[in-house]
């Protein structure tokens, strides 16, 4: 197993940013909704309610598991978080001002969301290919 894996190392990172923010998120989110299109910001920015730190935290204990495994666990969770915040940063544009918007979603988060979608999808797609069975001989033979 690598543990200097980009996946690996990236998934950490990123699982414990989440993880971190979505237990201090309970403390802007407090006075709230749980669901519902307003929520506290941290720091004056993204919007969070008590549905959108479990979200945070589900997903920073995602990434830490994907990061403890091994790199392809680490490149999946990777590309399906990475894929899902930039189906999410996406959707969330339509949401603002809704009722479907139930996580407080914002201009801040939806920007956010698309930031981090491509470069979780980006290190899953385009680093460790190696570690995923995608072997590419990179000598060429000569006669």
């Amino acid at each position: 197993m690598n543990a200097r894996s980009p996946n690996r190392i990236v998934g950490a990172i990123f699982g414990a940013v989440f993880t971190l923010v979505g237990l201090i998120g309970f403390f802007w989110s407090g006075g709230h909704a749980a669901m519902g299109h307003e929520g506290g910001a941290i720091l004056g920015l993204f919007e969070v309610n008590v549905a959108h730190n479990i979200v945070h935290l589900a997903v920073g204990a995602a990434l830490l598991a994907g990061s403890v495994l091994g790199t392809p666990a680490a490149r999946a969770a990777n590309g399906t978080v990475g894929a899902v915040y930039l189906a999410v940063g996406v959707a969330g544009l339509f949401l603002i001002g809704t009722d479907l918007n139930i996580l407080a979603l914002n201009g801040a988060d939806n920007a956010l969301h698309l930031v981090v979608g491509a470069v979780l999808l980006g290190t899953a797609l385009g680093l460790d290919r190696r570690s995923a069975g995608v072997h590419h001989d990179q000598r060429k033979s000569h006669a």
